[in-house]
């Protein structure tokens, strides 16, 4: 018998998505594909369909800081991603478990609502997240409709808005540009070093769960001992790949990521 490795580790704090195109499904694949064993702690359970989410159970805000403190009990957690919280006193009860782990990379992708519109955190939990969560990111990775929520304003030059959003606590800020028209998407990172773009040719499709793959990908970076430029780099260039080599799951018109293939970095 060969010998076992240990490879690193890192944990999603997410809810579900039925359809298997977003969630905890897409950053478990993803933190399999970087060659990272993945945990998870689940915080909602929804019933969804390419047209929209249908129904969604919360996971008592008890329960899912139970799931966390466990994980780091038995693992040696090398990074968090964040997604979908779904209620304010989930977002306490993660707040909570996490500053027992201050030194934990936490990339926090702030998932406010579905593609379809459905509000995925009330008022209550977006203010909760922006005050006591966002402070404890390492990478906040919002898209533009999640950035404006955040500012409370229209975002009109995303290279100062990246900045701005950095402002509200956390180390460094990646502004997602693919709400944005043009012939390219262009991702604003804001970090110590100042700012840098990430562009790339739009492809003319309609994916799930590009954002939950990107932040799962950076997060198995950091996890892995990447710096933050690094990990988003080579998370960048995994999702371009995965986007490229898109596959059909159904009749509908959504596109699904390949997430089988192994990372660069």
């Amino acid at each position: 018998m060969p010998p076992s490795r240990t490879i690193a580790c890192a944990l999603t704090i997410a809810g579900s998505d039925s359809s298997g195109g977003a969630g905890i499904a897409t950053d478990l694949k993803t933190f399999a594909a970087s060659g990272v064993h993945g945990l998870a702690a689940i915080t909602a359970v929804t019933a969804q369909t390419e047209r929209g989410v249908r129904a969604i159970q919360r996971i008592p805000a008890a329960h899912v800081r139970a799931q966390i403190e466990a994980a780091f009990e038995d693992f040696p957690i090398g990074a968090i991603k964040i997604g979908m919280l779904g209620a304010a006193p989930i977002v306490r009860a993660v707040v909570q478990a996490l500053r027992a782990a201050p030194d934990c990379p936490i990339v926090l992708d702030p998932v406010l609502a579905s593609s379809s519109g459905a509000a995925l955190l009330s008022t209550a939990g977006v203010r909760v997240l922006r005050d006591e969560l966002v402070p404890l990111a390492t990478l906040l990775t919002p898209n533009l409709p999640e950035a404006q929520i955040l500012l409370g304003r229209k975002i009109r030059d995303p290279a100062q808005a990246a900045q701005h959003l950095r402002a509200l606590g956390a180390n460094a800020v990646l502004l997602k540009g693919g709400h944005a028209r043009g012939r390219e998407v262009c991702d604003v990172l804001a970090d110590a070093r100042g700012v840098m773009e990430f562009r790339h040719p739009r492809l003319p499709i309609h994916a799930r769960g590009t954002g939950c793959a990107l932040a799962s990908a950076i997060a198995a970076g950091l996890a892995r001992g990447r710096t933050m430029r690094t990990a988003i780099t080579n998370a960048e260039a995994f999702l371009q790949r995965a986007l490229a080599q898109n596959h059909r799951a159904n009749a509908g018109t959504m596109r699904y990521l390949d997430l089988g293939q192994r990372t660069s970095g």
